[in-house]
């Protein structure tokens, strides 16, 4: 997929802090700047899934916001975190990165080196190397920069109905589907959403942005099947 790299730096705009950034090639991946979506993206699946002991799947470590998020609420049994570099995982395992001490000093997170897309898509493999399917409660999906703009090509047959269907084999009853994206909604996927779940919102998640002396935002998807 190309060269991956972590760096640490300040930016004098954002104060006296270290920013922690991943980059594949010269495209960024995740930073530590500005991560209020990430985190919601945890808050406002777990906010749509009802019931206690619910087991969670986050497709996508980067720097473990969202994991990080995930593992606040008091509910949450289980949690498995898929990623698809190696070295990302090692990262936190290695306490390189400012959550790694956090998510793998919890005993409910667990971390599955493996591709999300494959496991998501195929309802006859678990999440888990050598378990059988278990129902999930909430997937969570922060990959791709917006489900039009993709880190890998192949990354784009997942945002189908096909695909989107035989994931939902994986979502108990009630259980939520939650995305991140990088971009203003998007309707045409609103649209394709609603004919695979059952209920189907957007959130708008502003913040300011110092680095451009604005706002930025953005998008939430969250569904139930």
């Amino acid at each position: 997929m190309g060269e991956i790299s972590l760096r640490r730096r300040r930016i004098p705009a954002l104060g006296d802090r270290d920013i922690y950034e991943i980059k594949l090639g010269d495209e960024f991946l995740m930073s530590s700047a500005f991560v209020e979506g990430e985190i919601a993206l945890a808050d406002l699946a777990l906010d749509a899934v009802a019931g206690e002991n619910l087991r969670v799947v986050v497709g996508g470590l980067g720097l473990g916001y969202t994991a990080a998020a995930v593992l606040k609420n008091n509910r949450v049994r289980d949690l498995i975190v898929v990623e698809v570099l190696d070295t990302v995982i090692q990262w936190h395992r290695q306490t390189l990165v400012p959550l790694g001490a956090t998510l793998t000093a919890d005993p409910r997170c667990r971390f599955v080196l493996g591709n999300f897309f494959d496991i998501a898509t195929n309802p006859y493999k678990g999440f888990e190397p050598g378990k059988p399917p278990e129902p999930v409660d909430a997937i969570l999906l922060d990959i791709d920069h917006s489900p039009m703009a993709f880190l890998n090509e192949r990354n784009s047959d997942f945002y189908t109905p096909p695909s989107l269907l035989r994931m939902t084999r994986h979502l108990r009853s009630g259980g939520v589907f939650a995305m991140w994206s990088n971009e203003a909604v998007d309707e045409d996927f609103l649209n394709l959403l609603s004919g695979v779940f059952a209920t189907v919102d957007s959130h708008v998640i502003s913040f300011d942005n110092p680095l451009q002396d604005t706002h930025s935002a953005n998008t939430i998807y969250v569904t139930r099947r």
